[in-house]
């Protein structure tokens, strides 16, 4: 049931910054952020739920190659930029929204290169 609740905060918070932004645009946006970061709360502390099925898998598979972290900061990365990204881009700054989705992926890229490295020495010991 929780994601009525936020199907509905959502739906509420566009419904009333598409009406303050005909009367003052600044209002329009300023809810939309506001609802945004409301939802965003919400899931950080829905989060707690996650990192324990998360734990439970790691100790299921009981290797700690720090996949699992990788995993999470990953999503993170994602999570944030794709936030802020489209808060930019709803503030009618797109290139700025743009860039963070670049630099969001970079950082993906940057983030997954160990999981891409053992998975090439897994490879080359097959090979050997």
């Amino acid at each position: 049931m929780e994601i009525v609740k936020i199907a509905a905060l959502g739906m509420t918070g566009v419904l009333l910054a598409v009406f303050f932004r005909t009367v003052k645009t600044e209002y329009g946006v300023f809810i939309g952020i506001m609802t945004g970061f409301l939802i965003f709360w919400h899931t950080l502390q829905n989060l707690s739920l996650f990192m324990e099925e998360i734990q439970m898998l790691q100790w299921v598979v009981r290797q700690d190659n720090g996949f699992f972290s990788i995993l999470l900061k990953v999503v993170g990365i994602t999570y944030i930029c794709e936030f802020c990204a489209g808060i930019c881009k709803d503030a009618g700054y797109g290139a700025v929204g743009g860039q963070i989705e670049i630099f969001g992926k970079v950082m993906v890229l940057l983030t997954g290169l160990p999981i891409l490295l053992s998975v090439i020495q897994t490879i080359q010991n097959f090979k050997g």
